[in-house]
């Protein structure tokens, strides 16, 4: 793979192009990724509203029904519930690691084992989230770059 980049100060905006002979799961990966930067969220904190770019997001949990969006070093609250923005940002790279919690693949780390079939996912600011044994299937194909069912 090539990756060429080239100003312009006349350019208005960004424009990605990608070339390829056959379309396949990894080209439709990249233009998920590039998509990403784009696509936002209605978040809030402290009674400010704010656009969340779905790249940004490590990790989304609900907690008493509740729903927080984790960044890198910040965490907001959504209207969202989480079977929404499950079902919205599967093709962004997230899944569902627990009943409670979608993981952003893109943000992680690394994974480990732990006892009774569990695993921890550490992710690229250090947090650690536990992915629950009835969700590895799904993580395990989201790494692969396979569509979960």
């Amino acid at each position: 793979m090539k990756i060429k980049t080239e100003q312009d100060s006349s350019c208005k905006e960004i424009e990605v192009t990608i070339r390829y002979s056959q379309r396949n799961d990894q080209i439709d990966r990249m233009i998920a990724f590039l998509q990403s930067f784009t696509m936002q969220i209605k978040c809030d904190t402290d009674h400010t509203e704010k656009m969340i770019a779905v790249a940004d997001i490590y990790y989304i949990e609900s907690v008493d029904k509740k729903t927080f969006v984790y960044l890198e070093k910040a965490v907001y609250h959504t209207d969202f519930r989480l079977y929404q923005l499950k079902d919205r940002l599967r093709e962004y790279g997230f899944v569902q690691v627990s009943k409670s919690c979608i993981l952003n693949i893109n943000a992680l780390e690394s994974i480990r084992p732990l006892f009774n079939s569990r695993m921890e996912a550490v992710l690229k600011n250090g947090e650690k989230v536990y992915i629950n044994r009835n969700y590895l299937s799904g993580v395990k194909k989201a790494l692969r770059g396979e569509e979960e069912v």
